[in-house]
């Protein structure tokens, strides 16, 4: 299914439900519910490090995939829109967080993200260039991560959500 360019800003609405099962794995039933309805079952799982069993990948697995993946999608979507041709495209992430223990349990921290992008294109390199920035400023993960967030956390009570600071 195709859908055409809105012509005004729209939200792009996602959900996730997670269950635990067995030692460390989880079963994720994730949800795009606007602008259009898209289900998707996932599953992490950590290795004998965090006591898992690692019979699906870790949650930042599936971060750096988000990330790599919303890139490489945008890209080719607009090369598309610019009429920049592509003949191989790569793209390469890293992402380095810091682990600092406290006590008997620990603290993280996001230290570097860095995107290399192999584009083998006959467009000329300005072209190319204005390509990356569009699909950068298009990439929802590349977006999210370029801005201070606001993040909540509410724990079910009998009497109804805890808002947690």
């Amino acid at each position: 299914m195709t859908v055409s360019q809105p012509k005004a800003p729209l939200d792009v609405v996602f959900t996730c439900s997670g269950r635990a099962e067995g030692k460390m794995r989880n079963a994720l039933c994730v949800a795009m519910t606007h602008p259009l309805r898209e289900t998707f079952d996932m599953a992490t799982d950590e290795g004998t490090i965090h006591g898992g069993d690692a019979t699906a990948p870790p949650p930042l697995a599936h971060f750096i995939a988000g990330l790599t993946g919303c890139i490489m999608t945008q890209v080719r979507a607009f090369a598309k829109r610019m009429d920049v041709a592509i003949d191989a495209l790569t793209v390469e992430c890293k992402i380095v967080w810091q682990w600092t223990p406290k006590d008997r349990i620990y603290e993280t921290a996001p230290k570097s993200f860095a995107i290399d992008i192999l584009l083998d294109s006959p467009n000329p390199l300005e072209e190319q260039v204005a390509l990356i920035n569009a699909a950068k400023k298009g990439c929802f993960v590349e977006q999210t991560l370029a801005q201070a967030n606001t993040i909540t956390h509410r724990l079910k009570t009998e009497g109804g959500y805890l808002r947690l600071r």
